[in-house]
């Protein structure tokens, strides 16, 4: 990368906020967030997302959501949001058809499916580095944990080292008979799994009329 180029030094915490830390720092294969209205999950995931793929220059994300139809609107958005914040925009490239997002210099890839086309969501391969991240938004709308289990399948195989395999879940509060509370918030201590709850209490950015 061209040392004129290089990103400014940003500190995270002032960016991001707090509450989250622990959920940041987790390299477990599932990380799980339920949380509220403004209880800033899906800002601070983006967020995370962006300054871990410019750490880690072999890694590329796919994000899903249940509609591929709704993921402009949606996190896609909030991708160009975050990269703002940051001061990264100019590192990377966003694009509609297809809908993803490049890192310029290094050619990594955010990439957008819906489990609504179950080929297209299987069939990624990655032309620099490896796929080891995958974020569903809003996962409280996929009803079938073989649905999901599809997606878990496909991040498999070898990472450079330093880099980990890590499933992102985030969603509003639910109904407890979805499979995702006994899958991951009834289960058993593992080490591999952290499921939080959050609610407005951890969004400093919000006023009283808020």
């Amino acid at each position: 990368m061209n040392l004129k180029n290089k990103p400014k030094y940003i500190h995270f915490p002032s960016v991001v906020g707090k509450g989250y830390r622990d959920y940041i720092n987790f390299k477990g294969r599932y990380r799980v967030c339920k949380g509220s209205r403004a209880s800033k999950k899906s800002k601070t995931t983006v967020l995370d997302f962006v300054q871990k793929l410019i750490a880690h220059p072999e890694a590329n994300l796919l994000v899903v959501r249940k509609t591929y139809s709704t993921l402009q609107s949606s996190v896609f958005t909030e991708f160009k949001w975050a990269v703002e914040r940051l001061g990264v925009a100019s590192h990377f490239k966003f694009n509609l058809q297809p809908l993803e997002i490049t890192h310029i210099g290094t050619g990594q890839k955010i990439y957008f499916r819906g489990f609504d086309d179950p080929l297209k969501l299987t069939s990624i391969t990655v032309s620099h580095g490896v796929l080891c991240w995958a974020y569903i938004e809003e996962a409280y709308e996929i009803n079938s944990e073989a649905d999901f289990n599809m997606l878990d399948e496909s991040i498999r195989g070898e990472v450079p080292e330093g880099l980990f395999k890590q499933i992102t879940l985030t969603f509003n509060p639910w109904n407890e008979h979805h499979w995702i509370k006994k899958r991951f918030f009834d289960a058993e201590d593992d080490p591999d799994i952290m499921a939080i709850t959050t609610n407005y209490m951890c969004n400093e950015w919000l006023d009283e009329a808020d």
